[in-house]
């Protein structure tokens, strides 16, 4: 299977998407929007994307694209980040007045940045990307913020380990397949799919979301997460985004048919098995 990812070999993506499907082909892409593309054009079979981190947040651009696109979510899993200052070998950490990385990763790993006042970080498109540059460039005054994997990748050294600011961090990604592809509810439920991940739009009313939120709370369904997003050209008008705990297909038809008494627009977006550690 030949999986997409938003960066570069070595990326948490990389190694999300070999955990994810196991000797799977790796396609990287620039953007979040290329991966999708690819997916489109089947020039990938898959989609490998980070969704939450248990320190930055929800990926927003991703629940965006997820709606727009015909795919469905078929696997989660979730991933250990581990932070490493990393330099071109020989370097040192006095050299050291740049750093480049995702942004993402740069705000995981603030209070390491601010004891080292010299250090500037720079945002950059991706986490092993950033170390490929340093490697090409050469230059010992710079520094990525990667993972080991990206290291040993390029050839470059770690200086510093476990930067990040928290131990307790984590990435959920999903597996995201085009939607004709991603098997029947009978298949889900033999995979053993114990959630469901759904959008809807809702008209601009006081109640309105409590109305909803309501209808599934009546049907037993417990949600494990609710996200918003705006929807363009439509001021203060939002896409609501939720995960929700299911035993069974029916389970989930239950749940979306609650939500279609309610509002304008429902969208499935995958059934899977809720992972579990990392």
């Amino acid at each position: 299977m030949k999986i997409a990812i938003q960066g570069e070999p070595g990326s948490f993506s990389h190694e999300a998407a070999i955990k994810l499907v196991p000797g799977a082909k790796i396609m990287p892409c620039a953007l979040s929007v290329d991966v999708f593309a690819a997916l489109d054009a089947q020039n990938a079979d898959a989609a490998a994307i980070p969704i939450e981190n248990s320190l930055a947040g929800s990926v927003l651009e991703h629940f965006d694209l997820l709606l727009t696109h015909e795919v469905k979510v078929v696997r989660e899993t979730l991933l250990r980040i581990r932070h490493n200052l990393i330099v071109i070998p020989g370097g040192s950490i006095e050299d050291v007045d740049r750093v480049y990385s995702h942004p993402i990763a740069l705000a995981q790993c603030r209070r390491f940045l601010a004891a080292h006042g010299k250090m500037r970080p720079i945002a950059f498109y991706d986490t092993a990307g950033s170390v490929k540059q340093l490697v090409e460039q050469g230059d010992r005054h710079a520094a990525a913020i990667a993972s080991e994997a990206a290291a040993k990748a390029y050839g470059a050294q770690v200086l510093a380990e476990s930067i990040e600011d928290n131990a307790e961090n984590y990435t959920r990604f999903f597996l995201v397949l085009r939607s004709g592809e991603a098997g029947t509810d009978r298949e889900a439920s033999n995979r053993g799919a114990n959630k469901l991940s759904i959008a809807f739009s809702l008209e601009n009313r006081p109640g309105s979301l409590v109305a909803a939120l309501s209808a599934l709370a009546a049907q037993g369904t417990n949600l494990t997460k609710i996200e918003s997003r705006p929807v363009q050209g439509k001021p203060w008008e939002y896409i609501f985004y939720v995960d929700c705990q299911i035993g069974s297909p029916e389970d989930s038809a239950r749940a979306l048919d609650a939500l279609r008494a309610h509002c304008g627009m429902v969208k499935e977006l995958g059934r899977y098995r809720e992972a579990r550690g990392a």
